[in-house]
């Protein structure tokens, strides 16, 4: 496989975004093969600094931005000098797809909005990715991923009715809206292979998210459902499809069958519990909830949650421990399907998560590391006609 078989090869992306939401979704393209060149405020980016691990702050590669910006280029620009007009021009030109994440309204302030770059080359495809769109009364309100987990709905249905709501455990707004915004870019630029226009794209947080509550929505919409906060219990309300006590660890158990649930009971050395009238059906297994999850964790009380999840999933009864991310990147089916991939730097290797799919040629691939701040500004300015006397001058000045 060579890099020009992937989906995306020729196509090239201007990417203004900054923090998590807009580079995930650039990320996930220049996984496949476009040209991601980011374009950075000449001290970088905040993310590039999280304080997370201080030595990798200090070279302005945080762990969280090396995770979503590789493949990319990385080019300085101060888009408040008015030098920088000109060269966002040329590159805009050259480009199919401009990507940013500013608050509706400040790409044009600056000059450089859908309406004036889609009058330099009318077939670019240019997403904005905001808190709540690009209209309606809410469009100049911040979006941060809690808040919006808060206002989708995702916090309502996520929690103990005892504690009350918590927050997904990363910021899954921010991801989704991602994923969204480069399904969105993918759509857009297919639609252009048969019509031959550009056109704007308005990736909503809020809306992203509400998206993927669609059977929620429905729920509620269709047949007046209201939803509630039912721990880890599984959507499916069964009392067998929750979190249980093992041995000094916790099982998530997925059974949600009947046949799943004989070979629970079969599993863990209880089939007398089979012909109990209480747990006769779902229904008085609901009922005498309690009961049943006594029986079950009484049995998993035996073996730790990693013994029993080889063995539940064996006999038929699906479920699985709770595993650290330092444990999962290391379990076998990952590393058999090569989901993580290694870059090298002036740093040495390092191991990051590559696109979430396979393809039988031209899927994703990392190939170069996330870029040091400013690293391609000479490289790209060349390309778009810049001498390198001219170069310097755009230094001198603090242009980039």
């Amino acid at each position: 496989m060579t890099p020009g078989t992937r989906p995306f090869a020729n196509i090239r992306v201007l990417d203004f975004t900054q923090v998590l939401a807009g580079p995930y979704g650039s990320y996930q393209l220049a996984l496949l093969g476009a040209d991601v060149i980011k374009v950075e405020r000449r001290e970088g980016e905040d993310m590039r600094r999280t304080p997370l691990a201080r030595e990798w702050a200090d070279r302005d590669m945080a762990p969280s931005w090396l995770a979503i910006n590789g493949n990319k280029r990385s080019l300085t620009l101060d888009l408040q000098n008015p030098a920088a007009i000109e060269i966002i021009s040329r590159l805009v030109a050259r480009a199919d797809v401009v990507m940013e994440n500013f608050r509706p309204g400040v790409m044009d302030r600056l000059g450089i909005g859908y309406q004036a770059l889609s009058a330099i080359n009318p077939k670019l495809i240019y997403c904005t990715i905001s808190g709540f769109g690009a209209s309606g009364p809410y469009r100049n309100e911040a979006g941060y991923d809690g808040k919006i987990q808060a206002l989708s709905g995702i916090m309502s249905l996520t929690g103990h009715k005892e504690m009350g709501p918590t927050r997904a455990g990363f910021a899954v707004c921010d991801v989704l809206s991602g994923m969204t915004a480069a399904f969105a870019v993918s759509s857009a630029l297919y639609q252009r292979t048969h019509t031959g226009e550009g056109q704007f794209v308005d990736v909503s947080m809020l809306e992203a998210s509400l998206a993927f509550l669609s059977t929620q929505v429905a729920d509620f919409t269709v047949a007046g459902h209201r939803q509630e906060q039912f721990g880890n219990q599984a959507i499916s309300r069964k009392v067998t499809a929750n979190l249980f006590r093992a041995k000094e660890s916790w099982l998530l158990l997925a059974v949600n069958s009947d046949r799943q649930y004989e070979a629970l009971m079969t599993a863990l050395d209880r089939a007398d519990v089979l012909d109990d009238p209480r747990f006769s059906d779902w229904f008085q297994r609901k009922e005498h909830e309690t009961a049943l999850r006594a029986v079950i964790e009484e049995a998993l009380a035996s073996a730790d949650a990693k013994t029993w999840e080889k063995r539940l999933n064996d006999a038929g009864a699906p479920c699985a421990s709770i595993w650290r991310i330092e444990e999962v990147i290391a379990h076998p089916q990952i590393v058999a399907r090569g989901a993580m991939q290694t870059v090298d730097t002036e740093y040495g290797p390092l191991r990051l998560m590559g696109s979430g799919f396979q393809m039988a040629h031209g899927g994703g691939r990392l190939d170069h590391a996330p870029p040091p701040l400013g690293a391609h500004t000479d490289e790209v300015l060349t390309e778009i006609g810049f001498s390198p006397d001219a170069v310097a001058a755009l230094r001198r000045e603090g242009v980039v």
